[in-house]
């Protein structure tokens, strides 16, 4: 059966766009459940709203479609009162560091055991083009006509300070080693940040000079590097990718159990 017996064939074929990345994400994540050799009676997917968030649907794990921005808040109460499931949350960067930006910074202070995928392609999709928080300096989109001048937000910087225990980020060109990412995130005892450069060119690559995804491919091949890249240095175009933190702290649902043992003894 191989990744076919994780995917729900009935809601098939798929909503995305032609070119979407968010496809790709869907297979990295199927991979990886399978070379881990994961149950998926054991797993639970949870998703907010927005494009990215339809992998809940497509997955034949136990799943939750919920609010928008609120995936990680959903994720948090499920890991909390079934803390030997394995969590995983996809997430758009809107849904994640926008509406759901505060859940994000405490879901990470608090490190609860939570793989959260932010599917990145600084745009809002499905609601019509709008600049995200993730759209950079310059971008064009629907809300911005004239060029966005926000500054992005960087997740991997913004996750490693509020307290993260594993941060990586890497990009739809760079497959295999978003499998290999990912295994290791969802194994990770901790919450997990996996940032995923995704190419949306209906909405975001006609906007901005990249005219269909193989184009945006090529700039997530030729705009990133591994980490300690000389080529990263001193050039903001250029994002470094890979594992940025891997550490060792106390997980919070072990945290809690930990408290009630010392109380009641």
């Amino acid at each position: 059966m191989g990744t076919r017996e994780f995917i729900r064939e009935r809601f098939f074929p798929h909503m995305w766009c032609p070119g979407c990345g968010h496809g790709t994400v869907l297979n990295c994540l199927l991979r990886a459940v399978e070379e881990l050799g994961l149950d998926k009676s054991n797993i639970v997917v949870t998703s907010g709203i927005g494009c990215s968030a339809r992998i809940s649907g497509y997955v034949d794990f136990h799943s939750l479609h919920t609010l928008h921005g609120r995936a990680l808040a959903f994720a948090t109460g499920v890991k909390f009162t079934q803390p030997e499931l394995t969590i995983i949350t996809p997430m758009g960067d809107g849904d994640a560091l926008a509406i759901g930006g505060n859940h994000f910074i405490h879901a990470a202070r608090r490190n609860i055991d939570i793989t959260a995928i932010v599917m990145n392609n600084r745009i809002y999709g499905m609601t019509g083009g709008q600049y995200s928080p993730m759209s950079c300096e310059g971008d064009i989109a629907t809300t911005a006509p004239y060029g966005n001048i926000d500054n992005a937000f960087d997740s991997v910087k913004l996750a490693t300070a509020a307290g993260a225990s594993f941060v990586a980020r890497t990009t739809t060109y760079h497959a295999k080693e978003g499998i290999s990412i990912l295994k290791k995130a969802i194994r990770h005892k901790g919450f997990s940040v996996v940032e995923f450069l995704s190419q949306c060119p209906t909405q975001y690559g006609r906007r901005n000079q990249m005219t269909d995804a193989t184009s945006m491919l090529e700039y997530f091949k030729t705009h990133t590097v591994p980490i300690g890249s000389e080529k990263a240095k001193g050039n903001p175009e250029i994002l470094e990718r890979g594992i940025f933190v891997e550490e060792v702290r106390t997980e919070y649902c072990e945290g809690y159990e930990a408290m009630i043992e010392k109380i009641s003894s």
